[in-house]
């Protein structure tokens, strides 16, 4: 196809696309076109502020996420099967499972190896049946303590439990049914409810130092019970394969490696990224994930999350991604960059990277806001929901040229 015909259809879709989302109103209200300092947004609540709305593989906790139907609302827009979808920063891999659930080729990389470990399994999963066998296989009686600290979380008999089940892991060649007890498992450490292998703590999205969980015990004057950790198992399990597995999809490509370099992806392999980058200073992924990583044998202190402590220094991270995504996106492909708010909404992040677009092979299209229903007023600048943190997803939508 000739370049300028390519050009012009692209072209063409993108106009399509923002049509159809200024004429968006599946919740009841219009799209609101907003032009402030030289960028265009478009404000709606374009998909649901309910929980639990997803495909049931996606209920694995991981902190700071967003709902899969963030990628699922562009995916759906701007690809078509067999096409490859990328998430750089894929967390728990919320993207990639989007893609492969709507026969997309899945990618998707994270600087943090534990992101394969969740991702991987859930989307190619065993049956029930093939878990149900194998967790009556592993030597749970053969069990030692390994970290007399942890006590502070499991009762002596589940640790000891856990700790066979992580040497079980980690000691042999894991396959496919392997991988999905080791990532059922990591998302049952801790909790609030008996549906964890802990005592009460904090989500199970984030870890609490041993010292603060024993505050913790302290405070509500709790000792950690005994729990059945091959029967929590296979309960989450039934629960995350009650929707059924992914369609059939290409081959999906997971690599552990920084965001800005791709070596895993070729020149122009991308019809479009998905992906929402750590907000500056607001998240300590590795101080929430060490009992995560302890479990499944990752060192902590070898993983080197990117901790931006200022906007300049956030913006030269944001340009190197976009310059390695303008290599690895096609012609007429798209980049959906999410950010946040942060500092109270003083920092309004989509701003630092649409500067950090300029000059590169892509044309900005504008910033979505999806504006949930929640929201405690219509300005969508700064709001708040009696809480720190943000009410809305602003994804700074960009066009490969």
């Amino acid at each position: 196809m000739p370049q300028a015909l390519a050009r012009n259809l692209a072209c063409s879709a993108d106009t399509t696309l923002e049509a159809e989302l200024l004429a968006f109103d599946a919740f009841g209200a219009p799209t609101r076109r907003i032009e402030e300092e030289g960028l265009l947004y478009l404000v709606n609540e374009f998909w649901t502020s309910a929980q639990r709305q997803a495909h049931s593989l996606h209920e694995i906790s991981y902190r700071a996420c967003f709902k899969p139907q963030l990628p699922g609302f562009f995916i759906s827009r701007l690809t078509s099967p067999g096409e490859a979808v990328l998430d750089p920063f894929m967390g728990r891999g919320t993207t990639p499972l989007e893609a492969a659930l709507q026969g997309r080729r899945p990618m998707g990389a994270d600087i943090n190896p534990l992101s394969i470990l969740l991702t991987r399994p859930r989307l190619a999963p065993p049956s029930l049946a093939a878990i149900e066998k194998r967790l009556a296989e592993i030597p749970w009686e053969q069990g030692a303590v390994e970290r007399d600290d942890l006590h502070v979380f499991y009762h002596p008999e589940t640790l000891r439990r856990l700790c066979a089940l992580r040497r079980h892991l980690l000691e042999r060649d894991t396959d496919e049914i392997d991988d999905w007890i080791r990532m059922v498992a990591i998302n049952r450490l801790t909790g609030h409810s008996p549906g964890f292998f802990s005592v009460y703590s904090l989500p199970p999205n984030q870890a609490v130092s041993v010292e603060a969980q024993a505050k913790i015990n302290a405070k509500r004057k709790q000792t950690p019970p005994l729990r059945d950790v091959a029967a929590l198992i296979l309960r989450k399990s039934r629960a995350l394969l009650a929707d059924g597995a992914p369609p059939p999809h290409r081959p999906a490509v997971l690599a552990t490696s920084e965001a800005w370099r791709a070596p895993y992806a070729g020149d122009a392999e991308v019809r479009l990224v998905v992906t929402s980058p750590p907000f500056l200073d607001v998240v300590q992924y590795a101080s929430d994930n060490w009992l995560r990583n302890w479990f499944a044998g990752v060192d902590t202190d070898a993983v080197r999350i990117s901790a931006h402590r200022s906007e300049a220094e956030w913006e030269r991270m944001v340009r190197a991604c976009l310059a390695e995504f303008a290599r690895i996106v096609a012609p007429g492909g798209h980049v959906a960059f999410e950010v946040g708010e942060v500092r109270g909404g003083k920092v309004l992040l989509e701003r630092l990277v649409w500067r950090a677009a300029e000059g590169l092979p892509f044309e900005r299209l504008f910033v979505l806001v999806n504006s949930q229903s929640f929201t405690k007023t219509s300005n969508c600048w700064g709001v708040g929901n009696n809480a720190k943190g943000t009410n809305t997803n602003r994804v700074v939508t960009l066009r490969r040229i």
